[in-house]
């Protein structure tokens, strides 16, 4: 089994990705793919698969291939599948304690394997796509942010089974600890030259030999460019020279000034941060939703059963409990986007909603970026360019489909679109899972300073925990309480 890539090159448009990459993975290594959001990195996957194919370059690809994407929810395969067996298990060589083994591990273990996937949460649709792929157990298994949606004990439980994976593993994801355990290679795509850099042992070291290679550039690049000024000023010294061997001497040092500064390397380019501020709200009723009895069921399936509670002005409230119990259908049930099976949802008038979903379903794939947002904030042109450059929306990125953008710049684009209005209201599902760890970082500084009331779902302890909420909302309990700082734990342990 191998991989080889040579001279290869690719672009979106005029945007490129890629110029003349090399590099080759052999037989059994795990792999750690890295880079800033929208580097390409979901791309490059694409690339193996033959989903897109090189503007330039030669690409070999040797050995069965499996793929465990960032947003299932638009995996074919398990939209059409009839029961989770027929989609987990497809060659139908695996026993039934041995699919339930693995569900357990993956903290899911009371799923009825007779039931039609596709009514599941994201969380859990993530865990049926990896269990597919590991029970086919393919020579290279390619994983995009295979932790997006899971619990704590989820990821803690896939971190060892990845890292004893027999055969090769390319590795997106954003959770450090994963990569740490799983892996003993980093390919680094470099944003800004559009090469690859290689680099051995795990993210830890990655991030250490990383910057050591920065600050020796850096040095480097300080010393030429302070050879170059000397040079300059020599020249300057000489310019009155007129005698043949002077006019010789000038133009031979013209000359390597010249040269010099066409081959002086750019310094590594400091991590551009994106600066976000969440607007004032307006002004809200005293309760801003009220649930009254209300039931939700999927099939047999009791989701939701006579709930009842109401949410006040200027709370924050978490929203915490495992995947798969009904934290997404309770929001959706909240926000109008379905209707309960019994009881009543009592919306204040007064609410203005910025709303957060983990799956972007409210988004329109075939629109560019710029026309969504101009559709979904109702704004004009010359407000939306600017403000989308604030989230490293630039130039042509404006004007790129929102389908192929990467799962981290959808969450920027969210993130802009709630941005962009006053929201008294804001309902965030996940709104980390696509993010690398300075935006989870800049995201979570605009939140703690937000004055609006608050529901949130997420399975990261610090953010949860730095976001201050006055209440908890437990789910499958559907008990609402004040929050405790114990309840840190629970976030631990779901």
């Amino acid at each position: 089994m191998s991989i080889r890539v040579t001279n290869l090159s690719f672009s979106y448009g005029e945007k490129p990705l890629l110029i003349q990459a090399n590099f080759a993975i052999e037989d059994g290594q795990k792999v750690g793919l890295v880079g800033e959001n929208g580097t390409g990195k979901s791309t490059l996957l694409k690339l193996f698969r033959g989903e897109e194919y090189p503007d330039d370059g030669d690409l070999k690809v040797n050995g069965t291939m499996e793929l465990v994407p960032q947003e299932v929810k638009r995996d074919p395969i398990l939209d059409s599948a009839s029961s989770v067996m027929e989609y987990v298990n497809p060659d139908g060589e695996k026993e039934e304690h041995e699919i339930r083994k693995l569900f357990d591990g993956f903290g899911i273990p009371q799923i009825d394997l007779n039931t039609v996937p596709r009514t599941y949460s994201g969380g859990v649709k993530t865990k049926f796509a990896l269990a597919r792929a590991l029970f086919k157990e393919p020579d290279i298994l390619l994983l995009d942010e295979p932790t997006n949606f899971m619990d704590i004990e989820g990821k803690a439980w896939v971190m060892g089974l990845l890292a004893q994976y027999p055969k090769t593993l390319i590795l997106i994801s954003h959770d450090l600890g994963l990569m740490d355990n799983a892996i003993d290679r980093v390919i680094y795509i470099n944003k800004h030259k559009h090469k690859i850099e290689e680099y051995k042992g795990n993210y830890t070291q990655y991030v250490r030999l990383k910057k050591e290679a920065e600050d020796l550039l850096k040095r480097m690049v300080e010393a030429e460019a302070k050879h170059i000024k000397s040079m300059e000023k020599g020249y300057k010294k000489i310019q009155g020279y007129t005698s043949k061997k002077g006019v010789k001497v000038k133009v031979k040092l013209k000359e390597r000034i010249r040269l010099a500064k066409e081959n002086l390397p750019d310094l590594p380019p400091a991590v551009k941060s994106i600066k976000i501020q969440l607007p004032e709200p307006v002004r809200s009723g005293e309760v801003l939703i009220t649930a009254r009895s209300i039931s939700k069921s999927y099939g047999e399936l009791q989701v939701i059963d006579k709930l009842n509670f109401a949410i006040r002005r200027g709370e924050r409230i978490a929203l915490l409990g495992p995947n798969g119990v009904g934290k997404s259908t309770l929001i959706k049930l909240l926000i109008g986007q379905i209707s309960p099976d019994e009881g009543v949802v009592e919306w204040n008038p007064m609410n203005k909603l910025g709303y957060y979903s983990q799956e972007f379903e409210d988004f329109d794939m075939e629109k560019s970026v710029l026309q969504l947002f101009e559709d979904k904030c109702q704004r004009m042109e010359s407000f939306c360019r600017p403000f989308l450059g604030k989230f490293n929306f630039l130039s042509n990125k404006v004007n790129q489909k929102v389908g192929t953008l990467s799962g981290g710049e959808k969450t920027r684009l969210s993130i802009a679109m709630l941005c962009s209005t006053d929201a008294n209201l804001l309902i965030l599902d996940e709104p980390t899972t696509y993010l690398d760890v300075l935006s989870q970082r800049v995201i979570l500084d605009a939140l703690k300073a937000y004055k609006g009331t608050m529901i949130i779902v997420s399975h990261t302890e610090e953010f949860i925990k730095e976001l201050k909420p006055e209440k908890v909302f437990l789910m499958p309990e559907a008990k609402m309480d004040f929050w405790r700082e114990d309840y840190t734990e629970v976030i631990g342990e779901i």
